[in-house]
């Protein structure tokens, strides 16, 4: 499902707000863009990676603008060790920057707390449940979301009071079907684990190979779930240069690294 997205942004962060969550007085959040910043050359220029090769400097000034942008303080915007697993943490206190949990989803009921994800390609995701102030955020790749990355974030966020059936949750800027070519043995993978999930996959151009539809994918995981609603913003990283950072792009072009967009939200006290 798609749903109109809004861009907003002064004279930094530039970020897309979902109409789904935006709705939500007690919640803000920001799917960032990689427009607003102070990084230069191929990270240019809201680079909010802390594990790239990027001036650390550079990518602090970075995160500071997406805090203010969410009316937080740098050190309470949180980011993971993030490693394509359906592990998720639940936060009650924040972490130093240097002591990030390996984990690829972060749960919590503390207002002032951002909950952060970093993508360049998978997909970022937000949730909340407004009427049990509880929020959560998801980095997912396909290892995440064949792996159970959603189901492990909703089961977190209902041991803090939510309910799944009032879950709103919102996919942000992915690679899309159109510029995901995968080999036989992704799609033997996935066939293996259902052979329903055969029908994620369309042919492509290249002998033996096939065009993944992750964004699809999370969404049928969604609704397996029984997640109340979610909302794909259908927005493709690898075919908007101008907006969003692309591994798989950097990785075509030979580029040595590549910028991570950032996606958060928090609760408002």
């Amino acid at each position: 499902m798609n749903a109109p997205d809004r861009a907003f942004g002064d004279s930094a962060a530039e970020a897309i707000e979902a109409e789904a969550l935006g709705a939500f007085d007690c919640i803000r959040h920001a799917f960032f863009t990689r427009r607003g910043g102070v990084s230069g050359g191929i990270y240019a220029s809201l680079n909010g990676g802390v594990g790239s090769r990027d001036d650390a400097a550079a990518v602090h000034e970075n995160r500071r603008r997406m805090a203010a942008r969410l009316g937080l303080p740098p050190e309470r915007l949180l980011g993971l060790h993030q490693v394509h697993s359906p592990d998720v943490v639940t936060v009650e206190t924040p972490w130093p920057a240097d002591a990030r949990p390996r984990a690829d989803g972060c749960v919590t009921r503390v207002p002032g707390i951002g909950l952060g994800i970093s993508t360049a390609d998978c997909g970022p995701l937000l949730f909340a449940d407004p009427e049990a102030r509880v929020i959560g955020a998801a980095h997912s790749g396909w290892r995440g979301a064949l792996s159970g990355i959603v189901e492990a974030v909703v089961e977190a966020m209902e041991a803090l009071g939510a309910e799944r059936g009032r879950i709103t949750a919102v996919l942000g800027p992915t690679i899309s079907a159109a510029a995901y070519e995968v080999g036989p043995e992704f799609v033997e993978r996935f066939c293996a684990a259902d052979p329903a999930y055969a029908r994620f996959f369309s042919p492509a151009e290249r002998p033996a190979h096939a065009m993944f539809d992750l964004p699809g994918f999370i969404g049928a995981r969604m609704a397996a779930a029984g997640v109340g609603r979610f909302v794909n913003l259908g927005l493709c990283t690898y075919a908007d240069e101008e907006r969003f950072y692309s591994y798989r792009r950097a990785t075509h072009r030979g580029e040595p690294d590549y910028g991570r967009l950032i996606a958060a939200i928090t609760l408002t006290a």
